[in-house]
């Protein structure tokens, strides 16, 4: 599991190791954090090449993992888990040292809670998109989307999908099918030129409906038809994002209304775009 969190309005990448129980965090984005720096990948560069002087067997172990970078594209990025931040912040002069070492006890303090309990992992991401200005309506249904897109990777896992790659042109063929444009294509129909941007939260509620609908198909027709290796499940793929496309072309039929639309959530939060378009209805 990935994610971005902030220390200080300031973005880290973050990475959930299942096998190890621990996270691993973008050195690069710390030493940002920490130093302020422009240029932090050169300022870890050099101060891997110290360290290494030294023999500091930190650096050592640190090793690499694809994570998403600022072009939106997945980079090998070094990083370390919470034990060898610790050791390198002490080579790191910095006021904020000690303040993000608190930051960092507490960020594996609540991801051990949330295993032990996750109802609170979900509580959490719910508190999230309320302070974002979600409604309620969207946000169930956000949540369920995640609970479905992660029974769909977990699938494809099983199955001999490993790679982020291999996932990313499964999850567009879905989409493909389903919309008739692949999430790269889906973000400029929506103009979310930002790579930070996540597609799905600018998604309305039907728009939602439809890629679990996607999403589900995929994960039944995988198991019913024991696909294994990505030509099998790119197929899989395929044919639930078919069935999602199929349901929507029915109601667009029916409805008179387009199910994908430009609608995103960047100028106003989705609680208010819910209202003014209830509004709209009652005049």
């Amino acid at each position: 599991m990935s994610a971005i969190i902030l220390f200080e309005e300031k973005q880290v990448r973050r990475a959930w190791n299942k096998d190890e129980e621990k996270w691993y965090f973008a050195i690069a984005d710390v030493i940002a954090v920490l130093t302020g720096s422009v240029d932090p990948g050169a300022y870890w560069r050099k101060l891997k090449e110290r360290l290494k002087k030294e023999g500091n067997q930190t650096v050592t172990d640190c090793h690499g993992l694809k994570m998403t970078a600022a072009d939106g594209k997945q980079r090998l990025t070094d990083v370390a888990d919470t034990e060898q931040l610790l050791r390198l912040i002490q080579s790191i002069p910095s006021p904020k040292a000690e303040p993000f070492k608190l930051w960092l006890a507490r960020v594996g303090y609540e991801r051990l809670e949330e295993i032990e309990n996750p109802e609170l992992a979900a509580r959490r991401m719910r508190e999230i998109y309320q302070q974002k200005g979600y409604s309620e309506e969207w946000i169930e249904k956000r949540l369920r989307g995640i609970a479905v897109r992660d029974e769909l990777t977990d699938e494809w896992k099983k199955r001999g999908v490993k790679e982020q790659r291999d996932f990313a042109i499964l999850t567009a063929e879905i989409s493909k099918a389903t919309f008739g444009m692949t999430p790269a294509e889906y973000k400029d129909f929506k103009a979310l030129a930002n790579p930070k941007d996540n597609l799905r939260d600018h998604m309305t509620d039907l728009e939602l409906i439809f890629t679990m609908l996607g999403e589900a198909s995929t994960t039944e027709i995988a198991k019913k038809q024991d696909a294994r290796g990505f030509p099998a499940n790119q197929q899989a793929a395929r044919a639930g994002g078919t069935i999602a496309g199929n349901a929507r072309r029915e109601l667009e039929s029916k409805s008179g209304t387009k199910i994908s639309t430009k609608a995103n959530f960047k100028e106003l939060p989705e609680v208010k775009t819910r209202t003014l378009r209830k509004g709209m209805r009652r005049e």
